[in-house]
């Protein structure tokens, strides 16, 4: 059965009064990570938006052991604090490396790509809010085609990197996606995380209000919105296997029908330039070509995974 909202511990990791900005989506996906992690878990930060959120020593705002290392070695220095640990013989203590899409789409892929090919038992998680937040939103690897920052002022023009696609190449002992919207299903996915061995990976769309231009009360709705248009697909993947989740699953199976792809971009003002003072049908059509694009190999492929269950 799926997680229950009243399933969730009340018990809290993460204090009142942290730095971060109103709606921030790092601090609620956070918030259910470390529910589902509990206290013994130690946290590693590179640069980015949440190595602010913590507050100024000699004060933090989060209730588990944390060490901010440098923007590209959020992975490397979690494996090597698990093998500390492991050394030790203290095998129950979760290593969370906790980081934003440009240290982990682009300085950091070469840290995460050599932790995972090593096997390396760390949950690697990536809040992505697809831009460099945190020092002045500008341009990542993870930030999609049109959409406006500080270094693209037109709209950027290149389509975003499929990471995901990346670190299942690495034959990860789990991966899967999920969003700041489905704060049970962030919940759930971590506890499962929590209880398998080896290199786990979640990426978590974070939708930033300042970033994406929109107001700080529509964060959830715009992780909403996001995967029921189906620009953001919620699944799990293990043993070469993808299990879609949630609204996902629905969208797959043609249970439930996509949501205009202009009902998520034109509440955001990173996406102006192609919604107002007229359509750009273009872009939209592109946008939306994509993603059926996207959906037709991924009924394919699980199509063939079911074949190849089958043969056994």
């Amino acid at each position: 059965m799926p997680v229950k909202i009243t399933d969730i511990p009340k018990e809290e990791f993460i204090y009142e009064g942290s730095a971060a900005c109103p709606g921030c989506p790092a601090t609620s996906a956070l918030r259910m990570v470390l529910k589902a992690l509990g206290k013994d878990t130690i946290m590693v930060v590179p640069a980015c938006c949440t190595a602010v959120i913590e507050a100024l020593q000699p004060k933090t705002s989060f209730r588990v052991p944390l060490m901010n290392v440098a923007f590209e070695t959020a992975a490397v220095s979690a494996s090597g604090i698990e093998a500390g640990l492991r050394s030790q013989g203290k095998e129950n203590i979760t290593v969370l490396a906790w980081a934003g899409d440009g240290g982990t789409y682009d300085i950091g892929l070469q840290s995460l790509s050599g932790a995972f090919e090593r096997r390396a038992n760390i949950l690697y998680i990536c809040y992505n809010n697809e831009m460099y937040s945190n020092t002045g939103i500008q341009r990542s690897g993870a930030t999609p085609k049109y959409a406006w920052t500080t270094t693209t002022w037109s709209g950027k023009g290149e389509t975003k990197k499929d990471l995901v696609e990346i670190i299942k190449a690495h034959d990860p002992a789990y991966l899967a996606t999920a969003s700041v919207g489905y704060p049970e299903d962030i919940y759930e996915k971590t506890l499962k995380a929590k209880g398998i061995k080896g290199p786990k990976y979640i990426e978590i769309l974070a939708p930033c209000p300042p970033g994406w231009k929109f107001p700080m009360n529509k964060t959830l709705e715009l992780g909403r919105l996001a995967v029921e248009t189906g620009l953001w697909p919620l699944y799990e993947y293990q043993n070469g296997r993808h299990y879609f989740t949630g609204v996902s699953r629905q969208l797959l199976t043609g249970a439930r029908e996509f949501k205009p792809v202009e009902e998520y971009i034109k509440l955001q003002g990173r996406f102006s330039h192609i919604i107002s003072p007229q359509i750009n049908q273009e872009a939209l059509q592109d946008i939306t070509k994509r993603r059926d694009e996207y959906w037709k190999r991924m009924r394919l492929r699980i199509k063939m995974e079911e074949e190849l269950d089958r043969e056994g």
